[in-house]
């Protein structure tokens, strides 16, 4: 995914120029500082935006030097954004960034992830609740014609269902032992 797909909306900031990252800062690894270092990035950004607007829309010649210099701190911060963006692994579906293109809500997408899983959740409890059904009453015809037969199936299972059980046990209780 490119940059433009890597990020988080943010709003408002204060319009200060960035300062660059120095080493310590570029060493970081968690992602939740990372994602919060974006966001700041982009808040300035939206800030310097805001300001580059006010300077350009009251334009006279005595403003040139300002624009310039906040023309310069919008780039800066830009790449600062950049560079700090390629420190976080944030993935947006394309549908979302379609819908928002499209100017619907993106929470549409999230909405109808959600009603599909719902509905394969569904389909797929009914299944199991047939097979069980199935398994319920295939028992109870194979009962009623090999009753000994069922007796000693169910005695293998159970003793099978505790023999697993034991085994889990004693895994749990060895992985514990050994960390």
């Amino acid at each position: 995914m490119d940059s433009s797909q890597n990020t988080v909306l943010g709003s408002g900031g204060n319009g200060m120029l960035a300062t660059p990252l120095n080493d310590t800062e570029a060493a970081v690894d968690d992602p939740k500082q990372n994602l919060n270092q974006v966001i700041d990035s982009i808040q300035k950004t939206l800030g310097q935006l805001h300001q580059l607007y006010l300077t350009v829309s009251s334009f006279n010649t005595a403003s040139q030097l300002p624009l310039l210099q906040r023309l310069n701190g919008l780039v800066t911060e830009l790449d600062n954004m950049a560079k700090l963006s390629e420190r976080c692994n944030i993935q947006v579906p394309m549908e979302v960034l379609n819908l928002i293109d499209d100017g619907k809500n993106p929470d549409e997408f999230t909405r109808g992830v959600m009603n599909s899983c719902i509905a394969k959740n569904q389909v797929t409890k009914g299944k199991t609740d047939a097979f069980k059904s199935l398994r319920k009453h295939l028992l109870e015809e194979l009962e009623q014609t090999f009753p000994d037969e069922v007796e000693s199936y169910r005695e293998i299972r159970a003793m099978s269902a505790a023999v697993s059980y034991i085994y889990d046990m004693l895994d749990g209780f060895l992985s514990d032992a050994n960390p």
